[in-house]
């Protein structure tokens, strides 16, 4: 079964802005970066758009690469990590 655009477009993305902390497959590069793998979908927009909006701004690197994002981008790529890694 092929893969749906909008996640080949979104693991794209996702190699391009997110897998330098939080690795190609989902897994933090380093012991303070958390797993997106297998995380959920529903979290991790949330997370993000908390992010992009400026109600979360524990982390500027976090709010900045989630600005950079479109709504339909956090929804496509959040969707992306849900399904990646999973048992």
């Amino acid at each position: 079964m092929a893969t749906p655009s909008h996640l080949t477009a979104a693991k794209a993305k996702a190699m391009q802005l997110c897998a330098g902390c939080h690795g190609p497959q989902g897994i933090g590069t380093a012991p303070f970066n958390p797993n997106l793998a297998c995380q959920k979908k529903v979290y991790m927009v949330k997370q993000l758009n908390d992010y992009r909006n400026g109600s979360r701004t524990s982390h500027l690197p976090m709010a900045n690469i989630a600005k950079m994002l479109s709504e339909n981008e956090v929804d496509s790529i959040s969707e992306w990590y849900s399904i990646t890694g999973c048992p």
